[in-house]
C-alpha cells in the first residue's frame, strides 16, 4: 500500500496518462477477441493484462484516498468484475473474454474518472 497522500496522488496522476491508452486497448481487444483475431491478439492481450495488473495495483494502493469524502470506486463490484475476467482468462474462451473485457471496460473508466478527480482537489 503506498503510505502517504502525496505519494497516492502521484501514482494516481500517473495512472491518468495509462488509463486512457488502455481503456482504448481493451475496446480493441474486444473486437479482436470477437472474431477478428490477428497474428499477434495474444501477445496484445498479455500487455492489456499486465497493464490492468498494474493499475488495480495503483487502485488498491490509493483505495483509501480514492474514496476519501465519498466513495468513488465499489471496491467489491470492482473485485466481482476482475474474479469474472479472471475466469475467461483460464477458460481460454475467447467470446467469454470479449464479454468479460466488455463488461470491465467502465470498471476502468469509472477508475479513470475517479483518479482525475482527485487529482484536480
Amino acid at each position: 500500500m503506498i503510505e502517504n497522500r502525496a505519494e497516492q496522488k502521484e501514482a494516481l496522476e500517473t495512472l491518468l496518462e495509462f488509463n486512457v491508452r488502455l481503456v482504448k486497448n481493451m475496446n480493441i481487444i474486444v473486437k479482436e477477441l470477437s472474431g477478428e483475431r490477428l497474428e499477434d491478439t495474444g501477445a496484445f492481450l498479455e500487455d492489456i493484462l499486465q497493464a490492468m495488473n498494474w493499475e488495480i495495483q495503483v487502485y488498491n494502493g490509493t483505495m483509501e484516498l480514492l474514496n476519501e469524502n465519498k466513495v468513488r470506486m465499489d471496491k467489491d463490484m470492482f473485485n466481482e468484475k476482475i474474479e469474472a475476467l479472471n475466469g475467461a482468462i483460464a477458460s481460454k474462451n475467447d467470446a467469454q473474454l470479449a464479454e468479460k473485457f466488455t463488461e470491465i471496460i467502465p470498471v476502468f473508466e469509472a477508475l479513470g474518472e475517479a483518479a482525475k478527480e482527485v487529482t484536480a482537489e
